[in-house]
């Protein structure tokens, strides 16, 4: 199939200023060179997972997406745009609209005008069916501006990930969903939704934000100056070559591979155009020493006063570790104290976090704290000289159906975890269920573990909070009570959804099929 595609392209251009006429000058090259023209419904998709002053390099920057959407304004012909507009569901738990507050889109909409913004989490879902072989699900939801996308722009930050090793184009994805949605399947087979994504749609432009990169993490990235904007046509050449830029084999990251394999796209720099005023070899220079995700847990925090435990995951898929879900979590809980309170360590007593199936031996002394984190947990030894038989609570995911999941915001997990870790006033030895157990769960674990402030109650935070919160439960129950949460997926949202021209035609052959 590969041969009867116009060859992908991937652009590299300098830009070492979050300047929006400087940045929309360079993008609109891009859509120039890539002979692309916006027309009907334009949506572009940021990554605005989290946003403010704990979280300042973990979107896509207001001044980088003002320039993508000044720029597609340039290069719409006459009346071709009937609607220009961004959409995201930023990390579950919290509104959108506060990750759109702190990051400023709001604003940065305002300046650009007659833009609008769609919080995903607050607009219609509409399911797509899928038909490929190995697919999780037969079925996803997805929210109906993306559903009916005329020209979809993939807007992502730059970054490591604990799960994935990296999120770039193709992992920004999992925002095209909302929380119930999102949650099932974000575990040891998080890889494999990521690649079951790919057939919702494909975008026809790709611009990502890597002026200031993110390292290590996804939540808290280390910044990391790349000064780069990187644009391109395809998913899969696109993530490759960001992957070669910071030296890691695109085929070693498991929703890229299985995307290659799927064919909708190459992974081999002999098959992708590369151009731009930077060439590869000068990008990898600016990526020497990048550092990527994927520590396993065990070694995270192998020297604080947390000792985590990590045994396999439920057997399904073969996999030896949750790379999708609890381990990871916690990891990004750790890190969202440390900025709130640089004493966190200090802090902390001595306790340890379980995960998956593990055998092996934990070495509690008595009254230190001992929580086994997530549904599949299991255990069955001594702790601290007493007996200790913890039994999983995994369901398997045929059993789980998208609109039977009950997605909880904050508060509700507040006064979850609070009742939860009550418990450990009798017992030294606790059971938290969930899969994933979220990250904003694991940090309310650990507040309560540690005796720590909670950041969810950051008094600098409140006001802006308690508003984008109020204004999202209000839209949310008046959409459930006229009936506005889900539509079916008619002729015109199917084909708006699966764009024949960017997704390998049905019955095509894989990568692997072809070589």
């Amino acid at each position: 199939m590969l041969g009867d595609m116009k060859t992908p392209t991937v652009i590299l251009r300098s830009c070492d200023t979050y300047d929006a006429e400087r940045i929309r000058g360079i993008v609109r090259e891009g859509l120039e060179a890539l002979e692309l023209r916006p027309f009907g419904r334009t949506l572009v998709k940021p990554n605005v997972v989290a946003s403010g002053r704990y979280f300042p390099h973990a979107y896509t920057r207001p001044e980088f997406t003002e320039g993508v959407l000044r720029a597609l304004r340039d290069r719409a012909q006459g009346g071709a745009l009937e609607e220009l507009a961004v959409g995201e569901r930023c990390g579950i738990t919290m509104p959108t609209r506060y990750a759109f507050h702190g990051a400023g889109y709001y604003q940065m909409a305002k300046r650009v005008g007659r833009v609008k913004l769609h919080h995903f989490d607050e607009v219609p879902q509409v399911e797509i069916p899928l038909y490929h072989a190995g697919r999780l699900r037969d079925s996803f939801y997805t929210p109906e501006p993306v559903a009916r996308a005329d020209f979809f722009v993939n807007c992502p930050k730059f970054k490591a990930h604990p799960w994935t090793t990296v999120t770039f184009s193709m992992k920004n994805y999992i925002g095209i969903q909302d929380d119930r949605h999102r949650l099932i399947d974000h575990d040891h087979r998080l890889s494999e939704k990521v690649a079951d994504l790919q057939y919702i749609v494909q975008p026809q432009f790709i611009a990502a934000d890597a002026i200031v990169a993110g390292e290590g993490r996804m939540l808290t990235p280390i910044p990391f100056d790349l000064n780069l904007v990187v644009m391109g046509d395809n998913q899969v050449a696109f993530d490759a070559v960001c992957c070669h830029i910071i030296g890691v084999d695109p085929l070693t990251v498991d929703h890229i591979r299985l995307a290659y394999e799927r064919g909708f796209g190459p992974v081999d720099l002999s098959q992708i155009r590369i151009v731009g005023d930077v060439t590869l070899e000068a990008a990898r220079q600016r990526a020497r020493n990048f550092r990527t995700g994927l520590i396993r847990v065990e070694d995270y925090f192998r020297d604080s006063n947390i000792r985590a435990y990590a045994g396999p995951p439920p057997t399904d898929g073969g996999y030896d570790y949750c790379w999708g879900g609890c381990p990871g979590a916690l990891e990004e809980a750790i890190e969202i104290l440390r900025i709130y309170d640089t004493a966190t360590d200090a802090k902390l007593p001595p306790m340890h976090i379980v995960f998956g199936q593990y055998q092996g031996r934990i070495d509690a002394k008595p009254g230190e704290k001992v929580v086994f984190m997530g549904d599949c947990a299991t255990y069955h030894g001594d702790i601290a000289g007493k007996p200790v038989n913890i039994e999983s609570r995994y369901v398997d995911r045929s059993n789980k159906h998208p609109l039977e999941a009950t997605p909880q915001d904050i508060y509700v997990k507040m006064l979850k975890m609070g009742r939860l870790m009550s418990g450990l006033d009798k017992s030294d030895v606790l059971q938290i269920g969930g899969c994933p157990v979220s990250v904003a769960e694991q940090v309310l674990a650990l507040v309560k573990l540690g005796g720590l402030k909670n950041p969810y109650l950051d008094p600098k935070e409140a006001v802006g909070f308690t508003g984008c919160y109020l204004s999202w439960r209000t839209r949310k129950a008046l959409k459930q009570l006229f009936g506005m949460q889900y539509n079916e997926p008619g002729p015109a949202e199917r084909g708006r959804a699966r764009p024949a021209q960017n997704l390998p035609p049905p019955g095509a052959p894989t990568a692997l099929e072809r070589r």
